[in-house]
């Protein structure tokens, strides 16, 4: 599955044109309690190949290169990473509301979640689709027909499935899980310890907001966090509306054990905006 296009114009990596690049100065950054585990997405980062991408995430203080397909799971590990969210058998479009779609995304996913963990690697990540005119209760019912299929593999591997909630607003048109409390019906009815909801807090402030009061009150159906600035999906710094610090804080007082994952755009040099972002995360 291709998780989304390569996003153009995302800065200059002249810098990073060789192999052996010393990223040492990238490790500057002002550390706090370091209570989170942070990852960053790779396709966020296309134009920097992945062994210099691993290379800089490990110099800034990153646990996780993630959203990698399988002939991309073994290069974090080289540098002491790991991918804390891999690449599942949907699209963001065409997921598992489609009961017409569950034996392929069955069989893809008995073949993917092997590989994930053998790989150890903790997450795969699935989609709902549109909803092509289909209610909100028709699309939940499907969901957990289709999930319920795959739950009982990703509980003897020992791996999470998470589905993504994204805004249907602006940037995901007639998405069907846009919503945390569709999401939670979701998690509850499929019933299994290792299928979670992946909250997107850029997605979520779009669609809610009181973004930290639903991340407590939902908390227990939460197995991934990814972020992104509101609006545009640019920097978390000061130029957007949301209080990263804060949630952070939150989320890791909650006891949260799991991965935030850096999922802006970067508009400046962006591994130089990847180091801002790990810094305003790190409480």
């Amino acid at each position: 599955m291709k998780r989304r296009e390569a996003v153009a114009g995302l800065g200059s990596v002249m810098a990073l044109g060789a192999t052996g690049v010393d990223f040492a100065p990238l490790a500057k950054s002002i550390r706090g309690a370091g209570r989170l585990n942070q990852s960053a997405c790779r396709w966020c980062y296309s134009k920097i190949p992945i062994e210099e991408l691993c290379k800089a995430g490990k110099a800034i203080g990153l646990k996780s290169i993630e959203l990698l397909s399988e002939d991309e799971y073994d290069m974090p590990r080289r540098f002491g990473l790991t991918c804390a969210m891999a690449n599942g058998p949907s699209t963001i479009p065409v997921g598992f509301n489609r009961p017409a779609e569950h034996d392929r995304l069955v069989k893809e996913s008995e073949r993917l979640l092997p590989l994930v963990a053998k790989a150890g690697l903790p997450n795969m990540i699935v989609f709902s689709g549109n909803r092509g005119g289909m209610s909100d209760g028709e699309g939940l019912e499907n969901c957990v027909k289709g999930l319920q299929r795959i739950t009982p593999t990703a509980e003897r591997l020992g791996v999470t499935v998470c589905m993504e909630l994204l805004n249907s607003k602006i940037d995901h048109a007639d998405y069907q899980c846009d919503h945390t409390a569709w999401g939670a019906e979701l998690v509850k009815r499929v019933g299994s310890p290792r299928f979670k909801l992946l909250y997107d807090i850029y997605h979520m402030q779009i669609m809610e907001g009181d973004v930290i009061r639903t991340i407590r009150d939902n908390f227990s159906a939460i197995g991934h966090f990814h972020t992104g600035g509101v609006p545009g999906r640019n920097e978390i710094d000061a130029s957007q509306e949301l209080q990263y610090p804060v949630i952070m804080r939150a989320i890791a007082d909650l006891g949260y054990k799991g991965f935030v994952g850096q999922e802006f755009i970067p508009t400046r040099d962006p591994l130089t905006s990847l180091k801002e972002g790990v810094a305003i995360c790190d409480v």
